[in-house]
């Protein structure tokens, strides 16, 4: 009598791999490879853009704007609050940049991103520098995933993340869709200066924005 093959069983994470760094340094889920992958909409959610427009986003806002960032493959993600990627059709509605051809994409729950190697593990020739600017992180002229502001081992990262902020409680008790207070990222201000710069790097391509009326709100 011939008996089972059990079924092979998923491989555990190095101590040494990238996927044990993300698990057990900042309790992040993780799908294995090759190659690891960040599951989005547990711990946090991904607006994701062209690397340009991304470099002028972080060269405007400034990096208390934002939480981690990473690039891949001319790709800019930045990591927002669990939850953001589904507010952001609604949030373009009400900024007044829906129907425009942006570019700019949200993963949330269900999704997954491409690790990055952890910080301090540098590979490749030299990539882009935190502000966007190539010239400060291995790897990424090659497409390779990397973090330009990597997330900080020992430290939640929610409190880190742009969120969506209440209505009614601006900044100094003002009426508006605005700070929640605390020095939380606004989710509206990085979302509007990402669809502005999306839309700046279109228009500066010369491509079509899919609408006749499209607003210029340069700013």
């Amino acid at each position: 009598m011939a008996l089972p093959v059990p079924l092979p069983r998923a491989p555990l994470p190095s101590e040494g791999g990238s996927a044990f760094w993300y698990e057990h340094e900042l309790g992040w889920a993780t799908a294995a490879g090759p190659p690891v992958a960040l599951l989005t909409g547990l711990r946090f959610d991904v607006l994701e853009l062209p690397a340009d427009a991304g470099a002028a986003v972080l060269r405007r806002i400034g990096a208390a704007g934002t939480g981690p960032v990473a690039l891949a493959a001319g790709r800019m993600r930045l990591l927002v609050a669990a939850g953001g990627a589904d507010e952001l059709p609604g949030l373009l509605d009400w900024l007044e940049w829906g129907g425009v051809a942006l570019d700019l994409t949200a993963v949330g729950a269900g999704g997954r991103m491409t690790a990055p190697e952890p910080p301090g593990r540098p590979r490749g020739p030299t990539g882009a520098a935190p502000d966007g600017s190539f010239g400060g992180r291995p790897g990424a002229e090659q497409g390779a995933a990397v973090w330009l502001r990597p997330p900080e081992p020992g430290r939640e990262v929610e409190p880190t993340l742009p969120a969506l902020t209440h209505f009614g409680h601006g900044p100094g008790g003002s009426a508006g869709l605005g700070d929640r207070g605390g020095g939380v990222p606004d989710l509206v201000r990085l979302v509007d200066t990402a669809a502005t710069e999306c839309h700046r790097v279109r228009l500066l391509r010369g491509e079509s924005t899919g609408t006749k009326s499209q607003p210029l709100a340069f700013s």
